[in-house]
């Protein structure tokens, strides 16, 4: 691409990792700045390495943490699950035997791997970041150029510090306006997959722009990159700004002294230029947002949360009429319940896309001085062992305990039903995490996708609710918590 011609922010990375310009219809090749690595895609990998007599070539631009097998309860004890224990003894035996840097069981900083990269300051604006979990477009919200890969690839990044691509088209966006109290990042990602769908951005590279965006804290823009691979995108990325720097600045693994300020620099260039040219738009407006909920077996089966469950005739395209049937057979609802009605029997709070520290202060400040329904069995899962730590200091774990909760240690948890954390046949969720597939948490289970304010006020009243459906209590706000109630 000629210099002249304006670029945009993903372009703009793409360029600048640019390794070999394929040829001939062959892909680019790119330089990987950071490899990212869990105990569940990477064992193969590992071991196609040891067959060809492979080291890594660039270890210091790889770590691996323990996530999605790990238990949240009794973490000293010997794993139950035999295939979990497995996958962490096999991670652990790999980094040792290839020299990565792992976090695993009991380090402060074990934790998800889309919530632990940035708060190491791992994760920069304008790097390429890969690993092998489709949720690494979480990392995009600092300007990184980040998707996931599969196993072949997580190998050839482990070899070559390189992959292979061909260019991804590039749609914007545009979320303009002020977000209502209650409303929240995660209603916008759940308005943008159910207006585009959830095969609406295959093949782009998808880039959040606009006044309600960058209004939106890092801990909310990483909720909403996060979940671009939910709409069908390979990734999605807002321009960092200062934002961005300050909460960059100070972490372990950012620049200091003259690094940052040349780091800065670099930095402020990155973002869309004028005149430059997307493949596709969207338009949203974040003055008509409200509450957002899911009510199907997709991410992309979601409508307002004072809105009602849908039947096939409200849609035109026989495919949806069809998908809208199966979902609600699945789903056990009936069209035309009020999504407001519809009972759960656990809330889970936690999942790379929303068990932040923020996350966790607006959920405390819903339920604080408030009793949850004795129905509803609610599931706090911290993103990582810092982010429990911060919100132990904080008094978060106590106001979640006196609800009811069960305060857990880090980990993936039932956002994929793993280890205990699972729903049973028939059991309906309320669950801030990315994904609603048949059995995603549990076999039979039945998930409704919610922002974690929404998640709070439905343990208080036992059906699907948002903070304004509960009766005000006069209490001091919970330390730090912002636009909850």
């Amino acid at each position: 691409m000629s210099n002249s011609v304006p670029k945009t922010l993903a372009e703009k990375v793409w360029a600048d990792h640019l390794v070999r310009k394929g040829q001939d219809n062959e892909p680019d090749l790119l330089f990987i700045d950071l490899h990212l690595l869990h105990e569940v895609t990477s064992p193969q990998a590992f071991e196609g390495l040891r067959l060809a007599g492979r080291g890594l070539r660039r270890v210091d631009l790889t770590i691996a943490t323990e996530d999605h097998n790990t238990p949240t309860l009794d973490i000293d004890k010997p794993i139950a699950d035999p295939t979990s224990r497995t996958q962490i003894e096999t991670l652990r035996k790999n980094c040792q035997e290839f020299g990565v840097r792992l976090h695993s069981l009991g380090d402060a900083e074990q934790g998800i791997v889309h919530i632990v990269g940035p708060q190491l300051g791992l994760t920069q604006p304008g790097m390429t970041v890969v690993c092998g979990d489709s949720h690494t477009s979480t990392h995009g919200a600092f300007g990184a150029l980040a998707f996931g890969i599969g196993t072949s690839e997580v190998e050839h990044v482990m070899a070559t510090q390189t992959l292979p691509l061909k260019p991804f088209k590039t749609m914007a966006i545009n979320v303009e306006g002020t977000l209502r109290p209650g409303v929240s990042s995660k209603d916008i990602i759940l308005a943008v997959i159910a207006k585009i769908g959830t095969g609406g951005g295959q093949g782009y590279v998808l880039e959040y722009r606009g006044s309600a965006i960058r209004n939106l804290s890092m801990d909310a823009r990483m909720t909403i990159c996060n979940m671009s691979i939910e709409a069908g995108a390979r990734a999605g990325m807002i321009a960092p700004d200062d934002v961005t720097f300050d909460y960059l600045k100070g972490r372990p693994h950012a620049p200091q002294g003259e690094e940052w300020d040349a780091a800065v620099q670099y930095w402020r260039s990155l973002h869309t230029e004028q005149d430059a040219v997307f493949d596709a738009e969207v338009e949203l407006n974040a003055d008509e947002l409200e509450p957002f909920v899911t009510w199907g077996t997709n991410p992309g089966q979601g409508v307002p949360l004072n809105d009602r469950v849908p039947g096939p005739e409200d849609f035109a395209d026989e495919n949806a009429k069809a998908a809208c049937e199966r979902a609600l057979n699945y789903m056990g609802l009936q069209a035309g319940t009020a999504m407001k009605e519809i009972r759960v029997d656990t809330v889970f709070l936690g999942s790379c896309t929303n068990s932040r520290i923020e996350d966790l202060r607006a959920a405390a400040q819903v339920i604080q001085g408030r009793q949850k329904d004795p129905a509803v069995r609610m599931l706090v899962v911290p993103g990582s062992a810092r982010v429990r730590l911060e919100a132990e200091a904080e008094g978060l774990d106590q106001v979640f305990k006196n609800f009811g909760a069960e305060w857990r240690f880090a980990g993936c948890s039932m956002c994929l039903g793993m280890n205990p954390d699972q729903l049973q046949p028939g059991e309906r969720c309320a669950s801030t995490s990315n994904r609603n597939f048949e059995g995603r948490q549990g076999k039979g289970g039945r998930t409704h996708l919610v922002s974690p304010v929404v998640a709070a006020a439905t343990a208080v009243r036992g059906t699907l609710s948002s903070p304004s459906d509960l009766a005000p209590v006069d209490l001091a706000p919970v330390t730090g918590a912002v636009n909850a109630a």
